[in-house]
């Protein structure tokens, strides 16, 4: 199951730059993962420092 990032996403970027598929992307206020491109690591999670990445 892929990952999302939640609201309280402080966009810092650091899930982004840890991502080996780089399926994360700035969005509007938050990075937001591709689904598609997620392959359920949790690369993303162990970098956050808000623990907004989680599974969906």
């Amino acid at each position: 199951m892929a990952f999302v990032i939640s609201d309280d996403c402080i966009a810092c970027g650091a899930c982004a730059s840890e991502c080996p598929v780089e399926a994360i992307s700035e969005g509007d206020g938050k990075y937001v993962i591709d689904a598609d491109a997620c392959i359920s690591c949790g690369a993303c999670a162990d970098a956050c420092p808000v623990e907004a990445p989680h599974e969906a």
